[in-house]
């Protein structure tokens, strides 16, 4: 069994949007939550979707699913304190129906609407033969390090470097663990399941990301967004027009 759990929890204040959380924003006419809910509903290796999701937006989420006939979600839960507090409700309701200890959970932002079918397989594949699985893409940028924010005297090797992505697959067995193993040793706010278990010392297995999988988190972001959607429904107006010599 495959689950999509996604979680949507946090209020988006890089965003700057004081009155909608950044996952309900919409582009093209469809908020980036059902965007990315979509993408794992049509996946047909995906068999259920999960999300975690900001408690007081649940039932504006279950209105949005109705209204856009998103397919394949079992459960929503509320979200946590905390990134990581969401994904451990996530978790923990998936295991609910997901029992076998290799049953695969992919762990994805909700606001990741440009994920492509390709991906979402590639990180199902990878799962079934490493049991962890990490999007990643190589880092185009030189990388400096600073504590203060002012200064900096050291840099990394750019060549060495990865920036994480999402989904991020796991069986069932070794995400249980890891989350028992972070509220047993105090870990209880890492940045994601795969800094999680390099924190706990264990390895992650990486594969080959999608630069255009972007997470929306700022406002350049949904500008990034929209201007890919706009381009992309461009480029069909633009065949329609040359199919019929217009």
């Amino acid at each position: 069994m495959i689950t999509a759990m996604l979680f949507a929890g946090g209020k988006g204040a890089r965003m700057k949007s004081v009155d909608l959380p950044k996952q309900f924003l919409e582009v093209g006419g469809k908020p980036i939550i059902i965007h990315t809910m979509e993408h794992f509903a049509r996946h047909p290796m995906v068999d259920h979707i999960v999300v975690a999701c900001k408690e007081d937006w649940i039932d504006h989420l279950e209105g949005l699913i109705e209204q856009f006939n998103v397919q394949k979600v079992k459960s929503i839960v509320p979200g946590g304190a905390s990134g990581f507090d969401s994904i451990h409700n996530g978790v923990v309701a998936t295991h609910e129906f997901s029992r076998d200890p290799e049953d695969i959970i992919l762990i994805c932002d909700g606001v990741r609407p440009m994920l492509s079918e390709k991906l979402i397989t590639d990180c199902i594949l990878a799962t079934k033969k490493y049991k962890t699985a990490v999007p990643v893409t190589p880092s185009i940028d030189s990388l400096l390090y600073s504590e203060d924010g002012e200064t900096c005297g050291k840099s990394y090797q750019r060549s060495t470097m990865y920036i994480t992505q999402a989904p991020q697959g796991y069986t069932m067995e070794r995400i249980l663990w890891a989350h028992d193993q972070a509220y047993k040793r105090g870990i209880l706010d890492p940045v994601s399941s795969s800094e999680l278990f390099i924190e706990l010392g264990e390895k992650v297995h990486i594969f080959l990301g999608e630069r255009f999988n972007i997470k929306v988190t700022t406002p350049e972001d949904l500008t990034t967004l929209r201007s890919q959607y706009y381009y992309e429904n461009y480029k069909k107006f633009a065949k329609e027009e040359l199919k019929y010599g217009l």
